[in-house]
């Protein structure tokens, strides 16, 4: 019965918003050509289609290369259609709309108008306008003075989306950096500044096509970068100005933020700080900041290069948001400036503290069955947090002249962690503490050189040090069995050391051809070596009892990577075909106490693909690849090692290189500027030898031992599609999703056996660009997961969301946010509700304003969610935020 009503629900859902869709299909297709008197077609005119009071914008479109537009609409009647170029006198029609009318057809002749760059500013704006590689957003035109932050305003700008972590993409695809006035402050941490910045001094959003992070390499390098550029208007630029912001309320919840900025023609400066206890993560990912990840960028050696700990105590990822679970008292201060000593020298200097108290608390029950495996677990746990997080970094850009520079990045970090739990499992009480610090430091230096406009040379070179100590602690022996002779013992100790050291150098030429093909050779040496020392010890209160050699490592891994890259794109019109091939010899050194193993791998990285243009609506991207990678320190040490309180796991104890292949295949339906937006991604993979792992499984504990087997195989297929209906000033956004994974593992010395794991995911959103009173972002979205071995675990959740927001005049605005989760299973109670808002009055506009905040209206006190794996199932229960109303102010100065 409830599978029908759940059926009967979905099947609701998708006629409601299949309804909405029809109604705007009714079209009326607008299209001409725009051209000069010599009827030489212009490119890029801004043609807009306003109401016949020339009040409202209904409709925009641009001309492309041959001069022709294209826009579509469901409104009928008369209006006005305005066709406007810089250097050309704007020409604006009435035109009439019939019932039914499908097509019309308006071609039209701009007369030529010398005129300064003021004037053409004063007497036409467009709220879209595009040059070249760059597309510009005049915000007026698509904000309604209720977004608060910069991630507010983007949320408005077409195209652009915002993932509920924080991502920014553009169509599909994340930006590469978010920039104030052409100058970047955070590179790929730009999350600290979109989540905190405030909205107001922002005057026009750039976007950058095929962008290059080393202006040096722009028209040469083929790039499908995108990156953003927040324009300021004038009245903002070279002052002191800022805003503060303070949230009170009940229970200790509070918050305080501030910004404090100054952006000059020379200097520009950047201060944030944030505290609160609302569960706000400020920092979000703070890793992209300390070490961000660049793919197939030049100079970007070592960005993968880092240290992975042994052990963690912290809150999972859940798909929710993590504010509702993230008990916390955060303090955040961030300092950033740009210098410009001289037209050559540039200097970013920025410093990032983060002092960060959490707490998290879950219950949990683990019902475990396998082969002749069977048992219930149940954890009562509660986690608290302490890290203290400093961070620095000193960008310095020397240009030497035109064709030469010099780039210089010096980062340190230093982190001290002190976590703790009270863990109740199966009845004892159990208190684990894990302490360790990190530090990290990293030197790069880069300098290239543009021979001519078609060929540039860049060297590189960089070092880093990283070291991650340890010390983790359990105040209970669950290990018995493993250990028979200690059953004195009452608790144990773990320590290791986890350091890293990794130097490497790069040459990297670029030359683009006459006919538009490029070249690529890429030279180089990456050195490693990592160095792992863990020592595992069962105590009697604070005596030693032993510390048994099979769960002690002492060993050091060498690994010289000398490489050769090569790559060369032939273009032939709209269709290019990509060949690549990587040669890696490497030099392996295993040092395990005192014995030394060697291993001098060769191999081969082939890859081949292929970009097509089809026309002006239809690109199609394809590539496969062949691949060998070489074992990991984590991969390759071979003794035990804790890895939680009931967990133990050992690597393979030898050199391994894993083959495996891919396909990846990209289809795209029109532009994300377009009305309509559609885009196909499929990956196909299949590892010919992969890590898995032999497990032993007992109720108080288990062993996990890295074995090397064959066949994995793995398919993702995710088509999303966007349409934009100008006669709701709405946009629907489709999002679909299928993956497949299937490899093997051995559970308690089983056979190999077979495990498939498949994921279905389909969801509707609908969001409003109306210019009155009231909008709304309303969507839906189902998952179902599955996995099949011994056993066949299955369930679908939901999550449905209605967002409304309201400009009651210029003075008073509002927004709720709603929230629906259902989990298909649960037993009893599966579905959730939550309810925010938030209201802002402005005393003195652009000045002072206050407003009331709330959190979990419905006083939500838990929630309750569940997994499945290979081995069982997992229901989770978790404790949320209590309901808070806060008081709010913002003062701007």
């Amino acid at each position: 019965m409830g599978r029908n009503v759940r059926k009967k629900e979905r099947l609701a859902y998708l006629i409601l918003f299949l309804c909405i869709g029809w109604i705007g299909f009714a079209q009326t297709q607008i299209t001409g050509r725009i051209t000069q008197n010599n009827n030489l077609p212009i490119t890029g005119a801004n043609v807009l289609l306003k109401d016949s009071t020339s009040t409202f914008i209904i409709g925009y479109s641009f001309s492309n290369i041959n001069g022709i537009y294209e826009l579509s609409t469901t409104e009928i009647g008369h209006f006005e259609l305005s066709f406007a170029s810089l250097g050309f006198k704007t020409q604006t029609l009435p035109i009439e709309i019939k019932t039914n009318q499908k097509a019309l057809t308006i071609d039209v002749t701009l007369k030529e108008e010398p005129t300064d760059l003021d004037e053409v500013i004063i007497s036409v704006e467009k709220p879209i306008s595009v040059s070249k590689d760059t597309i510009t957003f005049k915000i007026k035109y698509f904000t309604n003075g209720t977004e608060q932050t910069v991630e507010d305003l983007l949320k408005k700008i077409p195209g652009l989306s915002i993932d509920s972590d924080g991502t920014i993409k553009v169509g599909n695809q994340e930006i590469e950096k978010l920039m104030i006035d052409g100058d970047d402050l955070f590179e790929k941490g730009y999350k600290i500044l979109s989540k905190n910045m405030p909205a107001y001094p922002i005057e026009e959003v750039e976007i950058l096509k095929h962008y290059s992070n080393n202006r040096l390499l722009k028209n040469i390098e083929e790039s499908n970068k995108v990156a953003l550029n927040l324009k300021l208007d004038e009245k903002s630029k070279r002052i002191w100005f800022g805003n503060v912001d303070l949230d009170i309320g009940r229970d200790e919840f509070y918050q305080i933020k501030g910004n404090l900025m100054n952006f000059g023609k020379n200097n520009k400066y950047y201060f944030l700080v944030n505290g609160n206890s609302i569960g706000y993560d400020a920092t979000v990912d703070i890793q992209q900041l300390i070490n961000p990840m660049h793919t197939d960028e030049p100079a970007s050696i070592g960005d993968n290069k880092k240290v992975d700990n042994m052990l963690n105590l912290s809150a999972e990822s859940l798909n929710f948001k993590r504010s509702r679970i993230n008990f916390n008292n955060t303090e955040l201060a961030s300092l950033n400036a740009i210098f410009n000593p001289t037209e050559k020298l540039k200097i970013k200097p920025l410093g990032f503290f983060n002092w960060t108290k959490t707490n998290f608390y879950r219950n949990k029950v683990d019902d475990i069955h396998s082969n002749d495996t069977r048992f219930i677990n149940i954890e009562d746990y509660k986690l608290h947090n302490k890290n203290k997080v400093a961070f620095g970094k000193v960008d310095v850009t020397y240009d030497i002249s035109n064709t030469k520079m010099l780039e210089a990045v010096t980062k340190y970090n230093y982190g001290n962690f002190d976590d703790g739990s009270n863990l109740i499992f199966n009845g004892n009480s159990t208190i684990e503490n894990l302490k360790y610090k990190n530090s990290f430091f990293d030197q790069k230096i880069s300098y290239t050189n543009k021979f001519n406009d078609h060929k540039v040379l860049i060297l590189t070179g960089r070092f880093i040090h990283e070291k991650t100590p340890q010390n983790y602690n359990i105040d209970q022996f669950f290990y018995d069995t493993l250990f028979p002779n200690f059953s004195n013992a009452n608790n144990v100790r773990q320590q290791s050391t986890n350091q890293m050291q990794f130097a490497g150098f790069n040459a990297h030429l670029l030359d683009r051809k006459p006919k538009g093909h490029l070249l690529e050779l890429q030279f180089g040496n990456e050195y490693r070596q990592d160095q792992l020392n863990t020592k595992f010890s069962i105590l009697d209160n604070e005596t030693v009892i032993d510390t048994p050699q099979d769960y002690k490592n002492q060993l050091s891994y060498l690994v010289s990577d000398l490489y050769l890259k090569t790559k060369y794109r032939y273009k032939l019109g709209s269709f290019a075909l990509t060949g690549k091939v990587d040669f890696h010899q490497l030099f392996n050194t295993l040092k395990v106490h005192s014995i030394s193993t060697n291993q001098s791998p060769f191999f081969l990285n082939p890859s081949i693909g292929f970009d097509w243009k089809i026309n002006q609506k239809n690109f199609l991207i394809a590539t496969f690849s062949n691949t060998t990678t070489n074992a990991k320190i984590l991969d390759i040490y071979n003794n035990s090692v804790l890895t939680g309180f009931r967990s133990f796991s050992k690597g393979t104890g030898n050199f391994d290189q894993l083959d495996a292949s891919s396909i990846m295949l990209n289809y795209q339906l029109g532009s994300w500027t377009d009305q309509f937006f559609a885009n196909m991604f499929v990956l196909y993979s299949k590892n010919y030898d992969f890590y898995s792992t032999n497990t032993l499984i007992e109720q108080n504990h288990t062993q996990s031992q890295k074995i090397v087997t064959k066949n994995r195989e793995f398919i993702s297929i995710n088509p999303n599609i966007n349409y934009y209906f100008k006669s709701l000033s709405s946009n629907l956004k489709m999002d679909l999703g299928y993956t497949k994974g299937e490899f093997k593992n051995s559970v308690n010395n089983s056979n190999l056996r077979r495990v498939i794991s498949s994921s279905y995911k389909y969801g509707l959103e609908l969001r409003s660009s109306f210019k009155g009173i009231f909008n709304y972002h309303i969507g839906t979205k189902w998952t179902t997961n599955r996995i099949e071995t011994t056993i066949d675990n299955s369930f679908t959740d939901n999550i449905s969301f209605l967002d409304l927001s309201f400009v009651f005049n210029e003075n008073l605005n509002a927004k709720l946010q709603s929230e629906r989760y259902f989990f298909g299973n649960l037993n009893g109670h599966n579905a959730y509700y939550f309810l925010d808002m938030a209201t802002v009055y402005q005393l003195n506009k652009n000045k002072l304003s206050i407003g009331i905040t709330g959190r979990n209206l419905f006083n939500t006190k838990t929630f309750r969610n569940s997994s499945i794996s290979d081995i069982g199932s997992s229901t989770t229960e978790y404790k949320l935020l209590p309901r808070s109303v806060l008081l709010k102010l913002e003062y701007r100065f």
